[in-house]
């Protein structure tokens, strides 16, 4: 399995079908299917209190809690970030979006059965047979 780790709420926005596109400052050349974990770093006071994350009181720190595929990564330029931020408001919200970033689309998200795991950096493997 490939797996992202990436901070709650975020996580748990992609897992719910609020968030499409996952910002990052570094591209990568794969495509495919992505699990994604919820990291063990809890949500700031400041998030909790915006109201764009929708935080609910559902959070899976430490967890694989859906999968989907991993479309395509684009470099954001200001035409890009124009469009989403047009076109797309609330995504724009829960990014990063600056110029030379990368936005990591994502489809056919679907929520899986949490499975506990230790988090890393990047796009890592996890073996499913270690439970």
């Amino acid at each position: 399995m490939k797996i992202l780790t990436i901070v709650e709420p975020f996580a748990s926005l992609i897992k719910n079908k609020k968030k499409y596109i996952e910002t990052r400052s570094w591209k990568t050349s794969y495509r495919g299917e992505l699990f994604i974990h919820a990291s063990n770093k809890k949500i700031p006071k400041e998030w909790k209190d915006n109201p764009n994350y929708m935080i609910s009181s559902e959070v899976n720190y430490g967890k694989i809690i859906c999968k989907c595929r991993l479309v395509d990564c684009i470099y954001m330029d200001e035409d890009f970030i124009n469009k989403i931020k047009e076109n797309n408001y609330d995504e724009y919200l829960l990014g990063i979006y600056k110029v030379g970033r990368y936005a990591w689309v994502l489809d056919d998200i679907e929520e899986i059965e949490p499975i506990s795991a230790k988090g890393h950096l990047g796009i890592w493997n996890f073996d499913t047979n270690k439970k």
